[in-house]
Parts: structure tokens; C-alpha cells; sequence
């Protein structure tokens, strides 16, 4: 073997492994981003020839033979990823990250909807696999030679100095948010990454973040392009507050807390909540004190669902209660959990990683399910879909519920999807007579995907909707909406038989938007095209009472503020500056906060994708309002994640904690409902 020999083959096997993952990487391109060409073009072409360098080194330390095997393997491997990550963005919208791989057994249970995914995405499939297909065929035609010491130090330095040529050229194309420096140093959003930097980059850095831990960072944003209002409604004139209340906080001092603390990270922690104002006591406050409480994220719901004939209680309810018109629920990197993650918590999920299963170890004394039983309350939480899965069989205990779901005592029918009407049947006995009682609903009907052959609960609703104008999609989602209106119905029965109606609170909201609709599909139903960054994600908060005099909120506000607005509402003792949400009747100003850190305050709605600020009212915006708004923002998502991993609630309200452990596991459920299940 010469010196020649040992470069061609170099040389020739670098080319096949850089020529597969950029086609790959391209047709993913195509098939997932709306634009095929940008700065993300660039990226991938040169952030994929450092792997496929070492990709080839590695092949040719091998025995010819070994060398032609593990050619085909990582061709197959490179192939596997790519479709998975297509299969998985066109069921639900986004690209799974490192951390669900680790459970994604979890993920066996959708294989209908994987089915249907395969199918309808085989040509962009079978486009991918074809370079396997002729690896296979044409692989021993491939001149290999056993690779020297010259070529192998060669193929490491070019690597490394393509890999530092790639990354220096990420500091000359900008630093604006979402552009490739950010997203490559400090900001994980994985749909702008796969986009600006490539599905393989994105997914290295996810694995690292996951790996090594990661703290989100941002930086003076560029001059945003402000637009004005178009008719601006005038300012009113400020009402007087004849009664001066109080502050939503507790006795915690955190300056002092931060002086004496010497881990770095904490001692952060404390001085962020030390700079914080609490949110203020209002008219509203303790308005639902003693009052039972149900609360339910419904899957998928949205306002589009909601009609005087086909979900006539939804109807009753959104307009006889408290209806949050302006109401947002942001999809995140985990969908349905993460939806839960945020409405149950009030905070911010963090990216690579299950926030609510990261959770279960940690003291959590500010959710409901904590609070109420401190003042009496039992607590029960119910999923009518499989007890593991997001592995709700631990976060769900520590936050203080007995817990009941399919394979863990609530007996529905097993089809797909589960029947809500079933789970309300099935679990009202447990709490109607255990007054004040507090009861968590995680439903499942209104799940994907959206037709007549694989979704049971559309199927049995579906000469509700057969006449209707919209695509089938359109229509099985509404007769999958029409079973929680039917679950919604018998609760209130229940509620009514048992005479505690006039006592009973109930608290509706989703955890995501619909994505198993097409954007087009969900326009059908709004009447008119959505806009994509913002008006996608508006859906509808109820909070309903028998006999309430019925208000609309307009103001914007999203899932975030569901539990700082019920503790308030509820008259219970936490600290406002604990949660990222607010307490939505509270004069804090508006702040709704998307995955890629748009916003929406009661002054503007911020592109974070286009740096453009639509005015929305005359108060006054400018680049510093912008400008700090994004930071208070950035500041969220940074000591949200922080929070969870440092287990902060337990350092700074000790006694709280204390009152739920004794010297079992922390994580371990210890709430009276669930002591006196035990019992």
C-alpha cells in the first residue's frame, strides 16, 4: 500500500460520507423548513465535513472487509436518524431531542400515528434509504486501503480546522437572536437550529447540552424594526383605587440569603428574585377561598372547538365564567408534558430534558396540589391514558395528588384514544363527598391523529360533524372535542346530584394547540388564514362557577399565569415572584412568552424571528422597551431551568418542603389524599 493509496481512499471515502449527510440533511431541509435556502446551507456544508473526515478515518483503520460493514452501518444509522426525525415533525410539529431518545419506548405507543406518518412521508423516506440501497450495492466497487499515520494526523487537523473555521465564521455573520452564533452558543431552540445550523450540528449540541449541562445566555438584541399601530385606541383614564392591597409574597429574604450563600449558581438565584417586584393583591383575591377546585388541561383544545351546538357545556362554560380571550398556549420542546409542566408550575420548561419527570425529585410547595391540602383539601390527579407515560407515575404523586390512570386504577376502555366521558365516570366517586376536595384532569380524547378509522372517539361522534364544511381532519377534530363537551356535561351532573355546584370551581385549558392540524386545516376552522408566530397558538382559558357573574379578559395572558392567577384567585399564601407567570388580575403588566422568544405585552407583539415589534396600543415603544423586554424574558427561561436543577424551592421555603417529607425518598407521595389511600 502506498502513501497515494492511503489518501485516495481518504479522500474517496470522506467524499461518500460528506455526500450522504448533506443530501440527507437536505431532503430533511425540504421536507420540514418552508424556505430550502438561507445561511443553514452554508452551515451544513461546512459543519459536515469535520464527521465525515472522522467518519472515514475511522472506517479505514478497519480490515477491508470491517471497513465495507461499518460503511453500510453508519449509512443506515445517518438514514434511521433523518426519517425519525421526519416521522416524528410530521406528527407533532417539531424534532425530537437527545433526551427522548432515552425513552423512546414511550414513544411505541403512538405507532398508529407512526404509521400514518410512514406512509404519508414514504417517497421523502425511501429518498433517504437510497443511499443505503446503493452502499449496499455498490460498496465493494469502493477502492479502500488501510489509511496511514500521515493521512490519519491529515484528516484530524483538516478536521479541526474546518470545525474552527465553521465556528469562527459564526461570530462574522451576526449575533442577533436566532441567528447561527446564538443558536450555536447561546440559545437552544431546536427548530431555528435544524434550520441555521443543520439536523446533525443541532443534535451534537443537543447531546452535549444534555450531557454537560448548558445555561442559556443572550445579548444586546439589534435595532428592532418597530411598527406603529394602525388605529390606535386612546388611553384611558387611569380609574382610582380606593383600597390599597397587599403584596402576593412571603417572609423570604432573598438578598440575605444571597450574601451567605456560597455556591455561585444559588447565590444568582436569590439576587434575580431580590430584584423582582411581587405582584399586588386585587378585588379578586381569595374570590374562590374554600371553594372545591377541578382543574383540566384538555388535549388539544383550542377555542376553534368551542360552538353553541356541537360543545354546548364548553359554550356555557366560556360564557357564564371568567373567558381569557386573548389566551396563548406555546408549544414547546415537549409537547403535552411540557404543556402541563408549565400550567401546573408556572415555569418555564427547559430544553433537553422532561421538565416535569426532571421534577419529581424536587420539593415543589407552590403547586395547587401541594397548597390546597394544607387547608384541608384531598387531592386526586387523573389520566385516562397510560399511568407511565411522561412518567406521570412520579411527577404527579410529588406534586401532592393520589394518582389514578390507565394500568393504576382507572378501569376506561382501552382504545385509542380514551374515552373523557369514561375517566369522568370512573373518578367523580373518588372526591365528591371529601369536601373541599381539589381534583387534576389530564385528558386524552381530543388527541391526534384527526380522522374516522384510527380515532376511536371521532369515530363515535362523527355523525355529529358529517355535514359539516371542513376536510375530514377538520371534522374528526371537532368529534373528538365533542366527547370532552360530553365529559364536561356528565362532570357537571355529577357535581349537581352531589349539591356541591354552587361550590366548585372549574379551570379548563389545553396543553397545547391542535398540531395534528395542518395550519391550513385549522384555518378552515378560524374562518380565515392564521398568522403562524402568534395567532396559531391563541386558544381560550375557562374559569368556571355555577352562579359567577360572567367577565371577559382581554388582556393577553397564556398558561404560564394559570397557577399564579388560581393562587391568587384562591386566596392562597406563595410568593408571585417564584413563578414566571402573573397573577392575570393583578396590575403586573402582560407578558406572554413563546419557545423562540417572541412576546406579547400590552404594548407589542416582538418577532424574535424577524426582530420586527407590531405596535398593539399607544403606549409607548421604543428599542430600550424591547430591548429590556427580551431580557426579562431570556432571564425566565435561564432561571427557570436553574430552578429545577438546583431543587431551589427547597432552599428557600425549607418548612414547606419539610411539611410533605418525612424520612422516605423525596419525591414520595405524602399528601393527606394520599395518606388516607394508604390507610
Amino acid at each position: 500500500m502506498t502513501q497515494r493509496d492511503s489518501f485516495l481512499s481518504l479522500f474517496r471515502m470522506t467524499a461518500l460520507y460528506y455526500a450522504i449527510l448533506v443530501y440527507s440533511e437536505c431532503v430533511l431541509r425540504a421536507a420540514t423548513i418552508e424556505h430550502f435556502f438561507g445561511i443553514g446551507i452554508l452551515y451544513i456544508l461546512l459543519f459536515s465535513l469535520p464527521p465525515a473526515l472522522l467518519a472515514a478515518l475511522v472506517t479505514l483503520l478497519l480490515p477491508r472487509r470491517g471497513a465495507r460493514t461499518l460503511t453500510v452501518l453508519l449509512s443506515a444509522l445517518c438514514a434511521l436518524f433523518f426519517c425519525s426525525q421526519i416521522v416524528y415533525h410530521f406528527i407533532f410539529r417539531t424534532y425530537y431531542i437527545a433526551y427522548s431518545v432515552a425513552n423512546g419506548g414511550q414513544v411505541t405507543q403512538f405507532w398508529r400515528e407512526t404509521l400514518h406518518a410512514v406512509w404519508c412521508r414514504l417517497p421523502i423516506l425511501l429518498l433517504l434509504i437510497a443511499p443505503v440501497v446503493l452502499v449496499c450495492v455498490f460498496g465493494r466497487r469502493l477502492k479502500t486501503a488501510r489509511i496511514g499515520m500521515r493521512p490519519s494526523v491529515l484528516a484530524i487537523l483538516l478536521a479541526a480546522a474546518v470545525q474552527g473555521g465553521a465556528i469562527g465564521l459564526l461570530f462574522v455573520t451576526g449575533r442577533a437572536p436566532h441567528s447561527p452564533y446564538d443558536l450555536y452558543f447561546q440559545t437552544m431552540y431546536m427548530q431555528s437550529s435544524v434550520d441555521r445550523l443543520g439536523m446533525f450540528t443541532a443534535m451534537r449540541l443537543d447531546v452535549s447540552r444534555t450531557l454537560f449541562g448548558f445555561t442559556p445566555r443572550s445579548e444586546a438584541l439589534p435595532e428592532p424594526e418597530i411598527i406603529p399601530a394602525d388605529d390606535p385606541a386612546p388611553i384611558p383614564d387611569p380609574e382610582p383605587v380606593p383600597v390599597t392591597y397587599g403584596e402576593n409574597r412571603m417572609g423570604i429574604d432573598f438578598s440575605g440569603l444571597a450574601a451567605s450563600e456560597s455556591d455561585d449558581r444559588i447565590a444568582e438565584l436569590h439576587r434575580y428574585f431580590a430584584s423582582l417586584s411581587p405582584s399586588r393583591k386585587n378585588e379578586k383575591t381569595g374570590m374562590f377561598a374554600g371553594c372545591n377546585l377541578i382543574e383540566i388541561t384538555a388535549e388539544s383544545f383550542s377555542y376553534l372547538a368551542v360552538d353553541p351546538v356541537l360543545t354546548p357545556t364548553l359554550y356555557r362554560m366560556m360564557h357564564d365564567g371568567f373567558y381569557f380571550s386573548d389566551f396563548y398556549t406555546p408549544i414547546w420542546g415537549v409537547s403535552t408534558s411540557d404543556g402541563e409542566y408549565v400550567a401546573c408550575q408556572g415555569l418555564l420548561p427547559k430544553a433537553n430534558t422532561w421538565s416535569f419527570s426532571s421534577s419529581s425529585g424536587n420539593a415543589l410547595p407552590l403547586v395547587l396540589g401541594r397548597q390546597l391540602p394544607r387547608l384541608g383539601y384531598s387531592a386526586y390527579a387523573y389520566h385516562n391514558n397510560t399511568y407511565t407515560y411522561y412518567h406521570r407515575d412520579k411527577s404527579h404523586p410529588n406534586m401532592g395528588y393520589t394518582y389514578r390512570a390507565l394500568g393504576n386504577g382507572l378501569d376506561v376502555s382501552a382504545t385509542w384514544p380514551e374515552s373523557d366521558v369514561e375517566m369522568i365516570d370512573l373518578s367523580t366517586g373518588d372526591y365528591l363527598s371529601e369536601e373541599p376536595f381539589h381534583a387534576y384532569y389530564m385528558t386524552v380524547s381530543g388527541h391526534l391523529e384527526y380522522n374516522f378509522s384510527g380515532n376511536m372517539m371521532a369515530y363515535k361522534n362523527r355523525g355529529a360533524v358529517q355535514d359539516l364544511p371542513y376536510s375530514e381532519a377538520a371534522r374528526a377534530y371537532l368529534a373528538c372535542n365533542i366527547e370532552l363537551d360530553r365529559a364536561m356535561e356528565l362532570l357537571l351532573q355529577r357535581l349537581e346530584e352531589a349539591g356541591v355546584a354552587d361550590n366548585t370551581v372549574i379551570v379548563l385549558s389545553a396543553d397545547h394547540y391542535p398540531y395534528g392540524l395542518t395550519n391550513a386545516q385549522q384555518s378552515e376552522l378560524a374562518g380565515h388564514t392564521l398568522e403562524e408566530n402568534f395567532e396559531l397558538y391563541r386558544n381560550a382559558l375557562i374559569i368556571y362557577k355555577k352562579g359567577m357573574t360572567p367577565e371577559e379578559i382581554t388582556q393577553p395572558c397564556s398558561s404560564l399565569d394559570i397557577l399564579p392567577t388560581l393562587s391568587n384567585l384562591f386566596g392562597l399564601e406563595y410568593d408571585s415572584r417564584l413563578l414566571m407567570g402573573r397573577d392575570v388580575f393583578s396590575d403586573t403588566p402582560p407578558l406572554v412568552i413563546f419557545q423562540n422568544r417572541s412576546f406579547i405585552t400590552d404594548r407589542v407583539r416582538y418577532n424574535a424571528l424577524t426582530g420586527r415589534a407590531e405596535q398593539t396600543s399607544p403606549l409607548p415603544v421604543d428599542a430600550d422597551y424591547i430591548s429590556a423586554t427580551a431580557k426579562a424574558v431570556a432571564d425566565k427561561f435561564t432561571y427557570s431551568a436553574r430552578m429545577l436543577e438546583t431543587d431551589y424551592y427547597r432552599l428557600v421555603l425549607p418548612q414547606r418542603a419539610a411539611e410533605w417529607e418525612d424520612e422516605t425518598p423525596s419525591g414520595t407521595d405524602k399528601g393527606p389524599a394520599a395518606s388516607a389511600a394508604a390507610a
